[in-house]
């Protein structure tokens, strides 16, 4: 998209069409400015001698031997990093290689498995892709990729997951752009271009390129990697501390103007405004005795319906309770429409005729934040006896399209929900508490009926 086409869409007034222009000619000085020898040999140097000193003791630092074990721990803990703070991996991390060690542990899991350890971390693709990029590596030999170019291969694995293994666990002298690079080396050179643009980023890469160590290319991409996320922070860097900072171009302009600020770079990309989508939720319980009443209902042997989502799209092949999108804000007669409609073709369940409703309340709304969407969720519990058994009402329904299974209260516990879905079963959970009074469970083994359709 050209400048003026930018600029429209996103309605700017004339002093900012001025600002971003002259930022604009401004870029085009200062992304043509490489590093001189002198720079490079000396910023090696500090960084490297900085980052023996100051590095953070993260489990997948730890030395290993086993050279494939080093880069799955590295792949494993850059994929988990990715949107993910250090402290929040830190957990998930020590888990996952407790479960699966090695490569080929990896790829005998499920991807139920896989999204029940990953419950928490979000953007579950990327664990997605991770199982996959294991299979695909047994069975092609089972020999971890040790370049950029064949790490590429992988599926899963893009530009800067490739050159984080590739430098650290087998020193490919090539060099690693995340968010934390781009804010040292815009700094380092006071760039003031857009740092998502397509042309800014091969142009960031070609300047990381140019300091990545020959020696020592692991060391020095995670100092870089770690500077950034220590040191030269979003907000209020240290340049105090900084064993770079005798190079920072925006440091200087600092200095000299007081006008102009380290912060001020990198450039502050536009926010897209976020889609607001509305979602009504409903927590299917079914209850076996006929003439249970819903007072009872805390102590009986029930299930949930959870429904798996399609493999394709937002949070592909995870276990949800039965929901409907919903075109806005909609009141409770409007929402009960909606997901009598959507049971009655999912499953043949007609509220007053196959079954019987023990009881049905609304227990809350929340929102949920995706990275681009603000999700607002209804939550209802639907307490039901089915008239005619389970396995008999829902097997009138041709129902290849969708995905279903039934959980007991323990296996809904144990599973690896998202955090919508879990937050939606703690409220449930809520409601019953403050609704019943609290008796014990009668004494005996129960019997746990588990009916399941893949």
């Amino acid at each position: 998209m050209i400048l003026n086409e930018w600029l429209e869409r996103f309605g700017a007034n004339t002093e900012m069409v001025g600002r971003v222009r002259g930022a604009a000619k401004e870029s085009l000085v200062d992304m043509e400015d490489l590093f001189t020898k002198t720079q490079i040999e000396e910023m090696r140097v500090s960084l490297l001698g900085w980052y023996g000193l100051n590095r953070r003791d993260l489990p997948w630092r730890l030395a290993e031997d086993d050279i494939e074990k080093r880069a799955y721990r590295v792949w494993v803990s850059e994929v988990m990093l990715q949107q993910t703070r250090v402290q929040t991996v830190i957990d998930y991390f020590n888990r996952w290689i407790l479960k699966w060690p090695t490569l080929h542990h990896l790829s005998q899991a499920s991807i139920e498995e896989v999204n029940e350890m990953w419950a928490g971390l979000g953007y579950y693709r990327r664990a997605r892709f991770l199982l996959e990029g294991a299979k695909m590596i047994v069975e092609e030999g089972g020999v971890f990729p040790k370049t950029v170019t064949s790490l590429r291969k992988v599926r899963g694995i893009g530009e800067y997951t490739a050159g984080a293994i590739a430098s650290i666990a087998f020193k490919e002298v090539v060099p690693v752009v995340d968010g934390n690079v781009v804010r040292v080396i815009a700094r380092l050179k006071a760039i003031s271009a857009n740092p998502k643009d397509s042309l800014t980023v091969k142009r960031f890469w070609e300047l990381a390129a140019q300091l990545v160590d020959p020696f020592e290319p692991g060391d020095f991409n995670q100092g870089l990697m770690e500077l950034g996320a220590t040191v030269c922070t979003p907000t209020n860097p240290s340049c105090s501390s900084c064993p770079v900072s005798d190079h920072c171009r925006a440091l200087s302009n600092s200095r000299s103007d007081s006008s102009l600020h380290v912060t001020d770079y990198p450039m502050k990309g536009i926010k897209i405004k976020q889609r607001h989508d509305f979602s009504a939720v409903c927590v299917l319980e079914i209850v076996q005795d006929e003439d249970m009443s819903d007072s009872d209902i805390h102590l009986s042997d029930s299930e949930f319906i959870l429904v798996k989502r399609p493999d394709e799209g937002l949070l592909a092949g995870l276990w949800e309770f039965p929901s409907v999108l919903l075109e806005g804000e909609a009141n409770l007669v409007t929402r009960r429409k909606m997901i009598n409609q959507y049971l009655r073709n999912n499953f043949g369940l007609d509220i007053r005729k196959s079954c019987k409703v023990v009881l049905r309340e609304h227990v809350g709304e929340f929102v949920h934040i995706f990275s681009h969407i603000r999700l607002k969720i209804y939550a209802e519990l639907l307490v039901i006896h089915l008239k005619g058994g389970m396995k008999d009402v829902l097997r009138k329904q041709e129902r290849e399209a969708l995905h279903w299974k039934s959980v007991d209260k323990n296996g809904i516990t144990n599973m690896g929900l998202t955090s919508s879905v879990r937050k939606v079963y703690t409220m449930v959970q809520k409601f019953k508490k403050q609704k019943f009074a609290t008796n014990p469970a009668p004494s005996g083994k129960r019997i746990k009926r588990s009916i399941q359709r893949n």
